[in-house]
């Protein structure tokens, strides 16, 4: 089956006698993929991608007759005799694909993260584009917001941390806003404590900072009997200690942090756990196109029907092709959290309705990625592809 590019991926079952099973074998059951170049996702229903009518537009040149066209002809050899535009080297270039695209470093790139200043969003936002213009946004909806209205071209938002674990509000905020993961950046976390100019870390009596950045040092602060006071960023504890000028109060940030805001590192890798990285996902307006020149990464959403096995069966149809599952997260639906299954014997039982959100280690542009989400459509009610993405391997 010859592949076409990229984004819409659409799936219309045909009845088979062994549905989902034809992809192994050496025949193919009626399971057609519609491909797009705007935007895609998997829908249960399947997706049509849409059709443009291309009307040719006639050269719009006037017809010069008589005293007209030979003024016209004047006008023109008047404009040659003044030597205009004699250089063609300064005449427009038109566009080339390259120019179309961002530069690698990201030097025309508008980047929105969550946090002031000298977060770690921000680290790993300047890790995927060194060159970009950061934009600080005070919440995650704002950052995904943001992109929507073409005020920034991408977000860059964690979704995990090695030690801390998923970040629920941004897998909730995934499926709200219609964006496209482009990318992820994997962050090496390290925690320094931080004072004000002069002061040493035995005169600290309380430090600031996030909750998940506190509760990953907890053992350093508890040796050192500080007290711990939550805030709603890393940074903004910095911010927060130059602010009130206290010498007793110190606060857990990075070290670009500290050189933002002017306070001294009194002890860096503080963190209980030496491998402490967090992952970030890269959102965009547009997917880019997955192609097969390095590893691959792609994120999908899908709810299933009740039933035994049912699971099972969904997370077997990647087993079966030799796809690995990096991950696996579920999430109460927030429209429907309870599902009412009736019973004739026993009255009615509610079960929870989940949200799998899943990634596997393959391109789209592989066809054992199509044929696995074709047959995982087969028990899907809903299925949504997030985006196919290069993997980021270097913490």
């Amino acid at each position: 089956m010859a592949v076409k590019g990229a984004p819409i991926w659409g799936y219309a079952k045909t009845p088979s006698s062994h549905p989902g099973i034809s992809d192994l074998g050496s025949t193919r059951s009626g399971l057609a993929f519609n491909l797009s170049f705007r935007k895609w996702e998997c829908c249960c229903l399947g997706v049509a991608s849409a059709q443009r009518a291309i009307t040719p537009v006639e050269d719009e040149k006037p017809n010069l007759t008589g005293a007209e066209s030979s003024g016209a002809i004047q006008r023109i050899e008047d404009n040659e005799s003044r030597g205009l535009h004699k250089d063609m080297n300064l005449l427009p270039k038109p566009l080339t694909a390259s120019d179309l695209s961002s530069p690698s470093d990201g030097s025309k790139v508008r980047v929105a993260y969550q946090g002031l200043p000298g977060a770690y969003s921000e680290d790993a936002a300047l890790k995927a584009y060194p060159k970009c213009e950061t934009v600080p946004c005070d919440q995650f909806e704002a950052a995904f917001t943001a992109v929507e209205l073409w005020l920034v071209d991408k977000a860059v938002l964690p979704i995990e941390n090695s030690v801390g674990g998923s970040i629920h509000r941004n897998y909730d905020l995934l499926l709200r806003h219609r964006l496209h993961i482009v990318g992820e950046v994997q962050l090496q976390v390290n925690h320094c404590l931080l004072g004000l100019p002069g002061v040493t870390k035995e005169e600290l009596k309380r430090v600031l900072s996030h909750p998940q950045a506190l509760a990953q040092c907890e053992m350093t602060l508890i040796s050192l009997g500080i007290v711990r006071i939550n805030a709603d960023d890393t940074a903004l504890a910095a911010q927060m200690v130059v602010s009130t000028g206290l010498r007793n109060t110190g606060a857990v940030a990075s070290a670009r942090a500290a050189k933002i805001y002017g306070l001294d590192i009194l002890a860096e890798k503080i963190q209980d756990d030496d491998d402490n990285i967090s992952r970030f996902l890269i959102f965009a307006r547009e997917p880019i196109i997955p192609g097969t020149d390095r590893p691959y990464k792609t994120s999908v959403v899908f709810t299933l029907e009740e039933g035994p096995g049912v699971l099972f069966k969904a997370l077997a149809v990647f087993a079966l092709r030799g796809i690995n599952l990096t991950k696996i997260e579920s999430r109460p639906q927030r429209q429907r959290p309870l599902r009412v299954v009736d019973d004739s014997n026993e009255g009615s039982a509610k079960y929870f309705d989940y949200l799998f959100y899943i990634d596997f280690e393959a391109s789209m542009a592989e066809p054992r990625a199509q044929y696995a989400l074709g047959h995982l459509q087969e028990f899907a009610r809903f299925l949504r592809v997030l985006g196919s993405y290069p993997m980021d391997t270097i913490p």
